[in-house]
């Protein structure tokens, strides 16, 4: 085997040649399933796109380099399934750029984690998770809740990713900063369209305890409380009868 690539090494064409069909074979490995994507990919006729501040937490959630410790994927294994919830679906992250599926897990797996615990709890862990697990080794981020968020340009983000095939309509980009700033404003004149534009189940609330300003802290709390919440699609696969083995 060795003989052999020495000896291709020694004649440019056949290297070259060899090269291109082992890229060929691991272009095909690569790019072969996409053409029966629409076959294996689950449908969710209830799936909804982030809000615009959701969609911003999510951007402080890739800022600060949570996704290195977190993962976004609950695998097929029973232990996966029985700790974190029904194991992952590809249509979950259908509006996710880039999609946050990966294997490294420092901390637990948040594919499932809205709704699982309190904002209060969420402001508490991310200002100083000693608090809250004394053996974490978790960093701290208080400057979340000193932050003021930046919502000038969330209708600049929602319009790139309609032009990615995420159906967001004029009106919500139209509005986008409106709709950052009313969701974690529930007693302010913009809430009501934020619910109107996403759905009445949306989260309107003030996520990081202070009704003052909409901080940092408030997007990537309410990106957290819906992860895993855009589509029951999971659950209703879970639910659905398996096929039995039939006995000779």
């Amino acid at each position: 085997m060795f003989k052999t690539h020495y000896r291709l090494e020694r004649h440019s064409i056949a290297l070259a040649i060899a090269i291109i069909v082992v890229a060929s074979i691991g272009g095909i490995v690569e790019i072969a399933p996409l053409f029966t994507i629409d076959e294996t990919v689950e449908e969710a006729p209830d799936m909804r796109v982030y809000t615009p501040l959701e969609l911003a937490g999510r951007d402080i959630y890739m800022r600060e380099g949570c996704y290195a410790c977190h993962s976004q994927m609950i695998r097929t294994l029973q232990d996966e399934v029985e700790r974190y919830g029904p194991f992952s679906l590809a249509v979950e992250s259908q509006y996710d750029y880039p999609m946050l599926w990966g294997s490294k897990r420092t901390g637990p797996d948040l594919a499932r984690v809205g709704g699982k615990y309190s904002d209060h709890w969420h402001v508490v862990h991310l200002n100083d998770p000693r608090e809250v697990v004394s053996e974490s080794v978790m960093p701290a981020y208080p400057w979340l809740l000193q932050n003021r968020l930046k919502t000038e340009k969330l209708d600049l983000h929602l319009r790139t990713l309609q032009k990615l095939g995420t159906p967001y309509t004029d009106e919500m980009i139209a509005n986008a900063v409106a709709d950052a700033q009313g969701q974690a404003a529930p007693n302010s004149d913009q809430a009501s369209g934020v619910a109107e534009r996403y759905g009445e189940d949306t989260n309107i609330r003030d996520f990081d305890g202070n009704p003052d300003r909409v901080t940092e802290m408030d997007a990537l709390v309410a990106y957290l409380q819906i992860l895993g919440r855009l589509t029951d699609a999971a659950y209703v696969a879970q639910a659905e009868p398996q096929p039995q083995p039939v006995e000779e």
